[in-house]
Formats: structure tokens, sequence, C-alpha cells
């Protein structure tokens, strides 16, 4: 059985490192596109949804525990 700690250890994981994943394509991408580097924006464009990709990641591990079959 998942309990509620693990609840919100998952939301805060899932936040903590979306944001570092997402924040780091994302002003990579700017740095490279201020620079004259047009192809900069392939990192900064799917920076929001790679974020959001390894919470959702995360979540589906944490529902893999809670209903195993």
């Amino acid at each position: 059985m998942v309990t509620r700690e693990e609840i919100l250890v998952l939301g805060l994981t899932a936040g903590v490192v979306g944001s570092l994943v997402g924040g780091l394509m994302f002003g990579i991408g700017m740095g490279l596109v201020a620079d004259g580097i047009h192809i900069g924006w392939l990192l900064a464009l799917p920076g929001a949804p790679a974020g959001g990709l390894l919470g959702y990641l995360l979540a589906r591990k944490l529902a893999k525990r809670l209903n195993p079959g």
C-alpha cells in the first residue's frame, strides 16, 4: 500500500527533477539562440514537456506499486 508520505515525496521529486531538467534545457537552448545558433530552439522548446514527462514516469512507477498486475 502506498502511504501518504510516498505520494508527498513523489510530488516533491517530480517538481524538483522536472524543474531542473526543463530549466537546464531551456537555459542552454536560449543561450545558444542568443549567440545566434538557431538550433538552440531544439533544446529550448521541448524543455517544459520533458520536465513533465519525468514527473509522469515517476507517478507511473508509484502507481505500479499500488496496483500490481
